[in-house]
C-alpha cells in the first residue's frame, strides 16, 4: 500500500517536471523565431536616410564638375578677348557711330550724311548659304559670283536711308571680305497702315538692270557701306561674339552655383 503511494506520487512529480520542461522548450522557441522577424523600426529608418544622402553627394559632385569646365572655358575666353573700342575711336575711315548693348546678337551704326539719317543693323558673322545651290550651275551664277561665294564666312546688314520726310529706302545685304552684295531693296513710307503688309516690295535685286544695280552699290558706298567698312565690322562683329561668349559663361556659373 505504502509503495504504491510512493509510486503514485513520483509519478506525478515526474509529470509535472516535464510538464514545465515542456512549457519552458516552448517559450524558448517562440522567443528564438521572434528573434529572426527583421523589426521595421530598426530596418526602415535606415534606409530613408541613405537615399537621400546619396542623391545630394551625386547632385554637388556633377556641380563641382561643370563648375570646373565653365571656369576653365572662362580662363580660355579671357585670353582670348580684344577690346576693338579704341581701334574704332581712331579709325578715320570709319564714320559711324557704333552702339553695342551687351547681351544682344546685333550692333546698331548711325550716322547723318547730307541730311539723311542712316542706319545699320549688323548681325553676327555666319555662313552664307545659297538656298539654290542645286538649281545653278557653276558657270551660271547671275553674274554676281553668289554662288561662288556660297558657305563663305558673311555678316548680315540691314541699311535703311532716311529722308527728313520720313521716307525711307531699305536695303537687305550680305557683306564678304572685301565686297557687298545687296539681296534686295524695299521703299518704306512713314505712316503705318495695314495695307502696307500687302505693298509690292519691287523686283528680286538680281531681276534689276545691271546699270541700276552698280548704281545702288554706289549710292551706299557714298554713305559709308563699302568693302573698308565691312571688313573692319567683320573684326568687330567677331570680338563681340566672342564677350558674348564670356558673359555666357558667367551666367552660367551663377547659375550653377545658386
Amino acid at each position: 500500500m505504502g509503495f504504491a503511494l510512493c509510486i503514485r506520487r513520483s509519478a506525478s512529480s515526474l509529470a509535472s517536471v516535464c510538464g514545465r520542461v515542456a512549457r519552458a522548450q516552448a517559450v524558448s522557441v517562440i522567443v528564438n523565431r521572434a528573434s529572426l522577424v527583421p523589426k521595421p523600426s530598426l530596418l526602415y529608418p535606415f534606409v530613408s536616410r541613405g537615399f537621400p544622402y546619396s542623391t545630394a553627394t551625386e547632385r554637388l559632385k556633377s556641380n563641382q564638375t561643370l563648375l570646373q569646365v565653365i571656369d576653365s572655358e572662362i580662363n580660355v575666353s579671357i585670353a582670348d578677348d580684344h577690346d576693338v573700342e579704341d581701334e574704332t575711336i581712331a579709325s578715320s575711315d570709319f564714320p559711324f557711330k557704333i552702339e553695342d548693348n551687351p547681351g544682344l546678337r546685333t550692333v546698331t551704326l548711325t550716322r547723318e550724311y547730307n541730311g539723311e539719317q542712316i542706319k545699320v543693323e549688323v548681325s553676327m558673322p555666319g555662313l552664307a548659304m545659297d538656298e539654290n545651290e542645286d538649281d545653278v550651275d557653276d558657270d551660271e551664277d547671275g553674274g554676281d559670283g553668289r554662288h561662288e561665294k556660297a558657305n563663305e564666312t558673311s555678316i548680315p546688314l540691314v541699311v535703311t536711308v532716311t529722308k527728313k520726310s520720313g521716307l525711307s529706302l531699305e536695303f537687305s545685304c550680305t557683306a564678304f571680305p572685301g565686297e557687298v552684295v545687296i539681296d534686295g531693296l524695299s521703299v518704306n513710307r512713314p505712316e503705318n497702315s495695314s495695307e502696307e503688309q500687302l505693298a509690292y516690295d519691287g523686283p528680286d535685286f538680281q531681276e534689276l538692270d545691271e546699270n541700276m544695280r552698280k548704281s545702288f552699290h554706289k549710292f551706299l558706298e557714298t554713305r559709308g557701306i563699302k568693302a573698308s567698312t565691312t571688313d573692319f565690322l567683320y573684326e568687330y562683329m567677331m570680338k563681340k561674339d566672342s564677350r558674348e561668349y564670356l558673359l555666357w559663361l558667367k551666367k552660367l556659373k551663377n547659375f550653377v552655383q545658386e
